[in-house]
């Protein structure tokens, strides 16, 4: 179609030089736009008074290499980006989360429509696209940087793995939680899953610091340590918990104006901080037990081998000619 465009373009801005313009963007066949005076607006057979040069350089009508033909299209062709596009609005049902219906609509998509046609999002759908891109990154540099907090303040590779060994318990608390009350993972629940990891760890600071001051300079096992840990530090632990329970279960009750919206963030915090502080107690202890038996076991037998005595080689004496 642009070749033939071009084709016409000469003849054209020979006959008609005032009277028509066409306009070919790039090299895309299309859009073209012309516009010609009132007196050539009223007949369409005034096209018929073009003549287009053949490959032989002969003027030939327009007529024989083109028909004209009326038909009926719309008064207007929306656009965007500069493109052609059709806009299909939907709703959904009491009940359905936003997000299964936009997966839904996307799978229906993909089987239906041909890959030349582009699809996206609008309006909340959008919104809701746009605020969940990038928060899985935003927690895993979130317990990325807290390990490496955690590993330069006890200088150790170790002891931030049991301090953190309590988030996945949170995680699956906060889901849990989510999924009993019928609530979406929204951008306000996911807020709750990132504070969860400040608010869980605590609990393993607070048993891991007196473990390792205990072996430090006590001499205390492992077991012994974390187990005399677990005694001293259970009242500050569930004083510190429940204190955040009670802070944030009038969020996850729904109180207040606007509260629907801030409504997942309590819930994922609560739920979370339910099953994480269950779990916590004995999760924690256990992993130190053996993380730590594990690096003693290895500190050990470095210590061996860098101290195993060296056998001497058996060297014959240099026998030397008479």
């Amino acid at each position: 179609m642009v070749d033939a465009v071009r084709a016409l373009l000469p003849t054209f801005r020979e006959q008609l030089p005032a009277a028509i313009t066409l306009d070919v963007r790039s090299d895309r066949a299309g859009p073209i736009r012309d516009s010609v005076r009132d007196e050539f607006q009223k007949d369409p057979s005034a096209l018929g008074l073009l003549y287009v040069r053949s490959s032989g350089g002969n003027l030939i009508p327009l007529d024989t290499v083109a028909r004209a033909r009326t038909d009926a299209g719309p008064s207007s062709v929306s656009h965007t980006g500069q493109l052609p596009s059709v806009t299909i609005s939907f709703n959904i049902d009491p009940g359905v989360a936003l997000g299964d219906a936009v997966s839904a609509i996307q799978s229906v998509a993909a089987s239906m429509l041909p890959s030349t046609i582009a699809t996206r999002f609008q309006g909340t759908a959008q919104a809701f696209q746009d605020s969940l891109q990038g928060l899985g990154l935003i927690l895993a540099m979130a317990i990325v940087v807290i390990y490496i907090v955690l590993g330069v303040l006890y200088e150790s590779f170790t002891h931030p793995l049991t301090i953190l060994s309590g988030l996945p318990a949170a995680g699956f608390g906060a889901l849990l939680t989510l999924l009993v009350f019928r609530t979406d993972l929204s951008l306000y629940a996911f807020v709750g899953v990132i504070m969860l990891v400040g608010l869980v760890k605590k609990n393993g600071i607070m048993m891991v610091d007196f473990a390792v001051e205990a072996q430090r300079a006590h001499g205390r096992s492992p077991r012994e340590a974390i187990h005399e840990a677990c005694l001293v530090r259970f009242r500050p632990i569930m004083m510190t918990t429940m204190a955040a329970l009670v802070g944030t279960l009038p969020i996850a009750l729904g109180l207040g104006a606007g509260a629907e919206a801030r409504r997942p963030l309590g819930l994922a915090v609560v739920g979370g901080l339910l099953v994480s502080q269950l779990l916590t107690l004995y999760i924690t202890p256990a992993y130190y037990v053996y993380i730590e038996g594990a690096r003693q076991h290895l500190v050990a037998r470095r210590r061996i081998a860098a101290h195993a005595p060296v056998a001497p080689q058996n060297l014959e004496p240099e026998r030397h000619g008479a």
